[in-house]
């Protein structure tokens, strides 16, 4: 039967590396093609369809689109929709291109996001206080978003950034700015295999918004294999200079 090759609402989940919240409601908005089988109406969808998306995803170049088109990072110019993984050993390493990318992105009046806790949270706060950054008011105003982790599984990960995302976009167009240090996200999924399987769904997600990603790695706490697969699902890292996101 034609029907055979329809997939049912949790396998375009993981096809598009997302939510089954997020399927329904780009179904719902008529964002994503879907046909309705059986008595119970259920929502079915082509592959076809789903790469389509996927080409041509909601947030897209559009009316929507901001005026600007990139941004700074450590001296070089990048797209929006970039998702990188600046690599740090030691402790000026992890702040050298995350605070001048906030700072910048607080001063621009655009919505910043930090995954950040402990020690690590505190360094970063008070780096940003040095860059004249009034932190409390950045908060209290909604511009900097301050969070141990996006989610407790990957799935509500994903569907927690993209309510983020789309909160910070109904004001109108903007560029959406994250950074978020990998040794605290880690300890919210519990695992190493979690983050990576993370990483993978965010690298998908991310495409559909304005925004710059810094997913950052402290190399003395994670290992070769675990950076080796970072890399693998940072694939934006090599159409930038690499080595200037190794610190």
């Amino acid at each position: 039967m034609a029907n055979s090759s329809l997939l049912n609402t949790r396998e375009a989940a993981q096809f598009l590396r997302v939510s089954e919240a997020s399927i329904r409601r780009w179904s719902d908005a008529g964002l994503l093609a879907a046909q309705r089988v059986g008595r119970r109406r259920e929502r079915r969808f082509a592959p076809s369809d789903l790469r389509r998306f996927l080409e041509n995803p909601p947030g897209g170049p559009g009316p929507a689109a901001p005026q600007a088109t990139a941004v700074n990072v450590g001296g070089s110019s990048v797209p929006l929709r970039t998702h990188l993984a600046p690599i740090y050993s030691s402790d000026a390493g992890q702040l050298r291109l995350s605070i001048p990318f906030l700072a910048d992105g607080l001063r621009a009046q655009q919505p910043c996001f930090l995954v950040a806790a402990g020690r690590v949270l505190e360094r970063y706060l008070n780096a940003l206080t040095d860059q004249r950054i009034d932190v409390r008011a950045a908060v209290d105003g909604g511009r900097l978003t301050v969070m141990p982790g996006p989610g407790a599984d990957v799935a509500d990960a994903i569907s927690s950034w993209e309510r983020l995302f789309g909160t910070a976009l109904a004001g109108g167009p903007t560029v959406l700015r994250v950074a978020g240090e990998m040794v605290s996200e880690r300890s919210v999924f519990g695992s190493e295999a979690a983050l990576m399987a993370y990483e993978e769904a965010y690298e998908l997600m991310a495409k559909r918004f304005p925004v710059v990603t810094l997913c950052q790695y402290d190399a003395r706490e994670f290992d070769g294999q675990i950076i080796l697969r970072v890399l693998k699902s940072h694939p934006d890292m090599f159409e930038q200079h690499l080595g200037g996101f190794l610190n």
